[in-house]
């Protein structure tokens, strides 16, 4: 495994809740995990992240639900709407259905077909597949 430059690590309240929703709904693979820790390394389409249940050692201030507030994680993926299907079967709610956007970049937009998702603890994750350049 290569690990990526920058890999997120987020705290959350409830390790085994988080597991189930990055594992079984959003279909991330376990990498690997230090059980005693409460610690594990997640992978999905070439992105990483970490989660690790709350224990007071990167706490820089108050941490209250939602957290992550004012940040949102982009994760490519070849197709959002398996994805959105097994949220939907989940009956996990959606925080914004999917949409289309095209950003300029230089002289050509990029597309991407994206929705967004709070995980269990308030994280806001944004699924996007590629749209191609125009």
């Amino acid at each position: 495994m290569i690990f990526n430059a920058l890999i997120p690590e987020l705290t959350v309240a409830n390790l085994q809740d988080s597991r189930r929703f990055y594992i079984d709904i959003l279909g991330f693979e376990i990498e690997y995990a230090r059980d005693e820790s409460k610690f594990v390394f997640l992978s999905l389409h070439g992105s990483q992240i970490m989660l690790e249940e709350r224990n007071g050692h990167w706490e820089t201030g108050a941490l209250e639900h939602p957290f992550g507030r004012g940040i949102n994680f982009q994760i490519f993926v070849p197709q959002i709407q398996p994805i959105v299907d097994s949220l939907i079967a989940a009956k996990h709610a959606l925080m914004k259905e999917p949409w289309e956007s095209w950003y300029r970049k230089n002289d050509s937009e990029v597309g991407q077909r994206q929705f967004l998702v709070q995980d269990p603890d308030g994280y806001l994750l944004r699924f996007a597949e590629s749209l191609g350049t125009r």
